[in-house]
């Protein structure tokens, strides 16, 4: 049997382009050769695309210094990726792609939407759930028709903050001090902060407008936090409970990646109940947004009462030695390899069911 070309694209323009680099570099080296050959993309910060040779030049950084052009065609009849180097120009037909991008332009529907043009099986979820999961105001409004609870929000467009005072006030009229604010459209923890204060939650508002036009302020959950993955297609299952102890206030983007006092629980003890619950609503959310392939899905569990609160949902979570949904799955028996061979033959069964190319299965 030939062997399948699998694409990795990693790196992106968002602000999660470090992050992605490393989980890009444990995919990578969890992939089957004896069954794929694999075209590494890298995108820089800048959007340019280019031609990765090994998980060395990812670690190094060297890569973006790399002169091949690698373009993913949208032609579908082509199903391919052109690199071009200099005058020469060569097309490598791509069997499947394996977007590791957090993030927006690549987490949110956008290579998605490419890879739908091209017709090239992909895994993860498919433009609707990526761009709905990623839009945390959106993610809300799902949820609220499922009748499950989530914190109380107010929605305020950067364009509100012309009339800050205003802006102020409705906040004030729904949720009482401290609040959280967050960028609607931004992943990892970018540009939330927490406010105790109008003059803080004034400071967070102009924060979080950096990056995002959207933006959601939200009650603050006295709670524990805890992630669920998910994984499959039209019969999806839900892993163990994980649970995260942050290191800081709350779980930044510094707390997330760079202090080591940040710890990931398998398995903690929670209330009666609490695990079950936890794993439903996980699958119900992730059906709920269309999801396929791999989520992973945050809540709070009340520290007071026990209930389950739920957070938001991530339509590529990270894949890093660190990071929760591989971990959660190793705890259930699937190790890395085994995941990733899993994931990449749900994007096959995918685009068979959509009427793709069948004989990739």
């Amino acid at each position: 049997m030939s062997k399948k070309t699998v694409a990795v694209l990693f790196g992106g323009q968002s602000s999660e382009h470090e992050v992605s680099c490393v989980s890009a570099t444990t995919v990578i080296k969890n992939i089957n050769m004896d069954i794929y050959r694999i075209l590494i993309i890298g995108i820089t910060k800048e959007g340019k695309w280019l031609k990765v040779n090994n998980t060395e030049e990812i670690t190094s950084g060297s890569w973006k210094q790399n002169k091949e052009t690698a373009v993913l065609l949208p032609d579908a009849a082509l199903k391919s990726v052109l690199i071009l180097k200099g005058e020469k120009a060569e097309c490598i037909k791509v069997d499947v792609v394996f977007p590791v991008l957090h993030g927006l332009y690549g987490e949110d529907g956008t290579v998605q939407g490419l890879l739908e043009l091209a017709k090239i099986p992909y895994v993860g979820c498919g433009v609707l759930a990526s761009a709905i999961s990623m839009d945390k105001l959106y993610t809300k409004i799902v949820v609220d028709t499922l009748g499950i609870r989530q914190a109380k929000y107010v929605a305020v467009l950067k364009k509100d903050l012309e009339a800050m005072e205003e802006a102020v006030k409705k906040v004030e009229a729904v949720l009482s001090y401290p609040v959280f604010i967050k960028p609607s459209n931004a992943g990892s923890s970018r540009g939330i902060s927490k406010a105790d204060t109008r003059e803080e939650l004034m400071e967070g508002l102009k924060l979080a407008s950096e990056h995002d036009r959207k933006i959601l302020v939200e009650e603050t959950i006295n709670g524990r936090e805890v992630e669920c993955a998910v994984l499959g297609g039209n019969e999806p299952k839900a892993s163990g409970v994980g649970e995260i102890v942050a290191a800081a206030k709350f779980y930044d983007y510094d707390a997330k990646y760079n202090n080591a006092e940040s710890k990931t629980i398998l398995s903690p003890e929670l209330p009666a109940g609490a695990a079950e619950t936890i794993r439903d609503y996980a699958i119900r959310v992730f059906r709920a947004v269309d999801g396929h392939g791999l989520s992973r899905v945050d809540f709070f569990v009340d520290r007071n009462t026990g209930e389950v609160i739920f957070n938001e949902i991530n339509t590529m979570p990270g894949f890093t030695s660190i990071s929760m949904y591989p971990m959660l799955w190793e705890g259930k028996g699937i190790g890395k390899p085994q995941l990733v061979e899993k994931l990449l033959q749900l994007a096959f069964a995918r685009a068979a069911e959509a009427g793709g190319e069948s004989d990739a299965l």
